[in-house]
Parts: structure tokens; sequence; C-alpha cells
């Protein structure tokens, strides 16, 4: 059987028999160029990197436009490079899952080298000095950004770094502000910080939180105020903001099964310790958008040619919010927490539940679209229409429900919140149904009980403890043992953007909880009451 390896790209017609797009390029000079000569870094080895960033750069390889690939560093999970990464010599299968049940599968060859923060940060430092590196990017999820705690205090181990100085660094913020650092010392050439990640404003939030690292350094003597006027100077370190969007969901035994049956061996599924899904394959859908303003003060690829749009702040700004706020992530969200208390494996199989679908159908078009603003690049209405008809009931995308409710807690303040503050401007936020049934349900959710009152397990969240903690004596068959547990949080504008009482969403809130709290199949029958 062919492998995945270097040895065996050779192959190049047992790989054609087998349907797999090869590299058009020589994959050991690339390699080579790359790490004598790096010009792009990115954080975060999981699967949307491989499934989209990697071969973005590979389509430039392919055309001739780009010379060089990507070095990718592990500052999490280390266990993906060891376990997924070096044993296939850092290629990877991108697989694309049509509609229709076809697949196209792709070599990807660009990623020239692979380190782990705890173990390479001298090779780190030796590419953040050379004077060509154009990016670090980083597609860590939300929380990575994260320095601070739901009460806005500073993590222990964040604490720790700062007052230890950039030796210690291990927060991958941190991690990045030691490397400007190094790049800083070693002539403060140019760089972009590229943040890959869906959140809202994720140039803003990454700058931040590398500046509050620096800050902190330079107020203990590990740095001067020299260094912070090249962090602050964006014609000298910029923090682009972003719009990415490709579902990419685990990899599926279904996709495995069909590698193997096409005569690839080595496919075999993994969970690391850290609970990362991963695989030698990433399966995503085919659509894919990323959106980037266009500052870039030391030069960048042409990704344009891959499909990229590069734009202004506002106008990826617009595009962010259409479809963090909107059009896809808060549709997402609401099916995720739903879709687990209903017991429903995929998200294709939620969207043949009229309840399920008109729930998002009244989030993205009722109550998401009035305050979206077109940014003129696409049309937000044929976005939204692609979601809710085409790609979530993509029945090839085995999505799970499990997988998007993921770190909720830190995705709804932008999920929810923005639009919940646009109402409130206008003055009308008491009029939202929608999105206070989906926080409603996220909490119904959080009881760990299915709505036929089985013990459910819930998905990983760095508020997992302290959201169950607060809602301690609440039981799902016993809703006399509510006692207003909600209140505290509902009221955290860090949780929510906003106080929900203020809102006037707070009760409304409370009394659809209550309400699915009534015994077997209440979530059902609440989400039937409410939207018919």
């Amino acid at each position: 059987m062919l492998q995945l390896n270097r040895a065996d790209m050779g192959k190049r017609s047992e790989w054609a028999a087998a349907g797999v797009a090869m590299p058009s390029y020589d994959c050991a000079a690339v390699a080579l160029r790359t790490m004598r000569n790096p010009r792009w870094l990115h954080f975060g080895v999981g699967n949307i990197f491989r499934a989209y960033i990697a071969r973005l750069q590979q389509t430039l390889l392919n055309r001739g436009a780009a010379d060089v690939g990507i070095i990718a560093a592990a500052g999490y999970d280390y266990e993906v490079v060891e376990r997924v990464y070096r044993p296939h010599d850092n290629l990877a299968l991108a697989v694309a899952l049509k509609p229709d049940g076809n697949v196209e599968v792709e070599l990807v060859a660009s990623v020239a080298e692979t380190i782990r923060a705890d173990e390479g940060m001298e090779r780190l430092r030796e590419i953040a000095r050379v004077p060509g590196l154009q990016i670090i990017s980083l597609c860590i999820t939300e929380k990575g950004y994260a320095l601070t705690d739901i009460e806005g205090e500073l993590l222990a181990s964040v604490r720790q770094e700062m007052d230890k100085g950039p030796e210690s660094a291990k927060h991958t913020m941190s991690l990045v502000a030691a490397l400007l650092l190094e790049r800083f010392r070693a002539g403060a050439a140019p760089v972009a910080l590229l943040s890959l990640d869906n959140c809202s404003r994720n140039g803003e939030k990454l700058r931040n939180s590398v500046l509050t690292v620096a800050r902190a350094w330079e107020a203990k003597g590990f740095a001067d105020k020299a260094f912070l006027a090249y962090l602050e100077d964006e014609d000298r370190v910029s923090f682009p903001w972003s719009m990415i969007d490709k579902i990419t969901p685990r990899p599926s035994e279904a996709v495995r099964d069909r590698l193997t049956e096409k005569g690839i061996g080595g496919m075999d599924l993994l969970v690391t310790a850290k609970g990362t899904f991963i695989a030698p394959f990433v399966n995503a859908e085919v659509p894919e958008y990323l959106v980037v303003e266009d500052r870039f003060p030391g030069g960048r690829p042409p990704l344009q040619e891959a499909g990229v749009y590069f734009v202004d702040r506002e106008t990826v700004n617009n595009v962010e919010r259409m479809k963090v706020t909107a059009c896809l992530n808060p549709l997402h969200t609401a099916l995720a927490v739903t879709g687990c208390l209903l017991g429903y494996e995929t998200i294709a199989a939620e969207m043949k539940d009229p309840v399920l679908k008109a729930l998002a159908e009244r989030i993205g078009y009722a109550e998401g679209m009035p305050v979206v603003v077109n940014p003129g690049i696409f049309s937000p209405q044929e976005f939204m229409r692609e979601v809710l008809e085409d790609r979530f009931p993509n029945p090839f995308i085995p999505d799970a429900p499990q997988r998007i409710a993921t770190d909720t807690s830190q995705k709804i303040p932008i999920r929810y919140g923005e639009t919940i503050k646009a109402y409130m401007s206008a003055g009308n936020a008491g009029s939202l149904v929608g999105i206070p049934l989906a926080i409603a349900a996220w909490f119904r959710y959080l009881l760990g009980v299915d709505d036929k009152l089985r013990p459910m397990k819930l998905s990983g969240d760095p508020m997992l403890e302290e959201l169950k903690k607060g809602l301690e004596g609440v039981r799902a068959a016993d809703p006399e043992s509510y006692a207003g547990q909600l209140r505290p949080f509902l009221r955290n504008p860090t949780l929510f953007a906003v106080d929900l009482f203020e809102a006037g969403l707070g009760e409304k809130i409370e009394g659809f909880f209550v309400k699915m709290l009534a015994g077997e199949d209440a979530v059902a029958r609440t989400l039937k009451e409410v939207l018919s």
C-alpha cells in the first residue's frame, strides 16, 4: 500500500491511480529553501491549517507564484507533531467532501518543517531573526488569545511568565512576544502578525494580548521602551484583521475507509491526551473564504492568486461581523447545543428537523441579517443561503454538534453579544427570540443531561467547571430546583458582552430555561412552542 511519506511520493502513477492530486513543484528543494530563508511561520498545527492555509501556499507553489513553503509551530498539543506530522514527513492528505458524495484528494507538501515550542525555542528565535520573514500567523482558537479568566483576572501561568520574562514564555501570546523581542534586537525588521482565528477583530485581539505581555516585561526591565515603540508602529509590526471560513470537522472514519480502499495505508484516526481529534488526512467542505486586511510591512505571498480577498480593515470587519455574528457562527452554536440535547450526531441531520432549521433561520434571517452591513465583496443574503441550503445540509460533512459545542463560553460574547448590542442601540432588544432561546438551551446543555433525561458528556470549555458549579442544584427533572442560578451569568458583560437584564432579555432567557427543565422532551417542546 502507498504510505504518506516523502519516500513514496515518487510513486506518482500509483498516487494518480488512487485519485490523489500531487504537488507539481520540487518538494525537497522547496523545503530546503524554506528552512534556509523562512518567510512564513505559523502557530497552530490543527486541521484547518492543513485543510486550508497550507493548501493555499501549495497552490502558489504549484503555479510558480511562490518558491518557499511554511514552517509550522505547535505551542500547545505537541502530540500532534509527534504522532501525525513527523511520522509522515510533514505531509497531509486534504480531502474535499462534495455534497454529491464525491471527494477530491490532494497531497499537501507545503509544510517544510514542524517545531515543538517546548523543545525548539532556539530554532524559533533563529527564524525570528531572519530579515526576510514576512508573516507570523496563528490559528489557535479563540481561547488561545485569552490572558484573563471570565472575571478579568490575569491567569496565574501568564502572570508567572510576565514576572519571569521572555525566557519563561509558554503561553502562545508570550511566545509570540518573545519572538518579536528577538526580531527587534536583531535589527527590528518589519513583520505581520496574522490571526486566522474565528473571533471578532482578531488582529486587534492579538495585538492587545502581545502588547499586554510586552508592557509587563518593559515594566520589569526585560525590555525597553524602544521595543514597545517597535510593536506599536504598524508600519513595522502589523496585526492585520481577517475572516476565515471553512467547515473542517474531525477526521471521519468513512473518509479513512475510503482512503484505505484506494490503497493508502496508515490513515489511523487519533485522539491526543489533550483531546485533539486528528489523522494523517483532513476532511473539509469545499466552500472556503479568507478575507484579509492588506497590511504587510515586509511583503507577503500573492495569495490573491489562490482566492484570498485582500481588502481594507473596514471591509474585513464587515465581512467578519456578517459571518461571525449573523450568517454562520451563531447558527452553528445554536444547532450545537440543541443538537447535543436532542441526540443528533451531525449538523446535516439537524437540518432535516423543521424546528431546528427554523431556529437557525430565525437567528440568521430574522435577527442577524437586519444588523448586517453588506461588505461589498459578496452578498450576505447569498452567503447565508449557501450556509443554510448547501453547506449545513451536506450529508457528507461529518460535523458533530459535540465538536461545535466546544469552548462555547469563548464564542458567545461575539456570536450573540454583538447582535444584542445592535438591537439595544436601536431600543428593541426585547424583540429577540431565537438568540435568547439558544442561550437558554446552552445553560440547559450545561446540566449534562439530555432531553430524555439521560447523562450527556459535555464538550471541553475553559469555563466548564465554573459554569457547572454555578448551576449546582438545578436538575433537569425538577424545575423547582431552579432559584435564579442563571442570574450572575446573565448579568456578566464579560460572558455575553452585555448585561442581559439591561438588554431586557434576562427574564426571557430564565423563562425559556425553566420551560426546558419541565421533564422529558421539554427542550423539544419549548423549541416547537416558541418557534411555531
